[in-house]
């Protein structure tokens, strides 16, 4: 009975953050493409089979991100706390209230790398941008500060911290601040690479100093988002992310 309920629990929680996560793939899918296809833009398939495409795939992706998290993240000590009160039917004020601070300083921290890492963009890529769309706010709320924190963070870096702990600790154990480090600097490395091809399209191409550019401005933030999900829990880590974008939109918003 008890290997049963565990398993249901399991279940749950998957089921739960993946659907926090399915939002942003529509949003991506229905709101972002035009901006990553501009009209005029030769397409591979119709419109309407990229995104059928796009949905299928990035639900995919969020599945098994939900799942391994879900599998994976208690055995280190990581942890959804708002999401786990919510399926266990348990109030939510308690969990989400410490994450809320944090969050909303991640959120400040965020807009501040955005707001710095526009003074240091390269030529190439200034030269691009009044060319391109920008993607919705919407997108890079809930795709970006959801589903991105979703495959990045509940997914990624928790199974690279599971593997850290497993081979770097045998399996024994506290989650060692080392090997949460390395799983927190991998996994933003792999946040900021997962950007290139998007800005492969949105600028027309990847220069040494464009790569840079975006590597740089990106994990720098996955490092903050990393250590928020360590610390803090996977809600924190999304709460920044959202409120980064939504500062850093005011601020030019106000700044033009």
């Amino acid at each position: 009975m008890h290997l049963r309920q565990h398993i249901a629990a399991k279940w749950t929680l998957w089921q739960a953050i993946f659907r926090a996560g399915m939002p942003g793939v529509f949003a991506l899918a229905w709101l972002g493409l035009p901006a990553l296809v501009p009209e005029g833009t030769a397409a591979p398939m119709p419109a309407w089979a990229l995104r059928l495409a796009t949905v299928l795939q990035s639900a995919l992706l969020l599945a098994l991100a939900a799942w391994g998290g879900a599998r994976l993240a208690p055995r280190v000590g990581l942890q959804a706390p708002v999401a786990a009160a919510l399926v266990a039917g348990q109030p939510l004020w308690p969990a989400a209230r410490p994450l809320l601070l944090p969050g909303l300083a991640g959120g400040v921290a965020g807009a501040v790398l955005l707001a710095g890492a526009a003074q240091w963009a390269p030529e190439a890529l200034l030269r691009a941008l009044p060319a391109r769309p920008e993607l919705p706010l919407l997108v890079r709320v809930l795709y970006g500060g959801v589903t991105e924190e979703i495959l990045l963070r509940w997914g990624v870096m928790s199974a690279l911290a599971w593997a850290g702990w497993r081979v770097l600790q045998r399996g024994r154990g506290a989650l060692h601040a080392g090997t949460a480090w390395l799983a927190i600097a991998l996994s933003a490395l792999l946040f900021a690479a997962g950007h290139l091809p998007a800005a492969h399209v949105l600028f027309g191409g990847l220069t040494a100093s464009v790569v840079a550019y975006v590597v740089a401005g990106n994990a720098a933030f996955g490092l903050l988002a990393g250590w928020l999900y360590w610390r803090r829990g996977l809600e924190a880590a999304v709460l920044a992310h959202m409120l980064a974008h939504v500062f850093a939109h005011g601020a030019a918003a106000l700044a033009a």
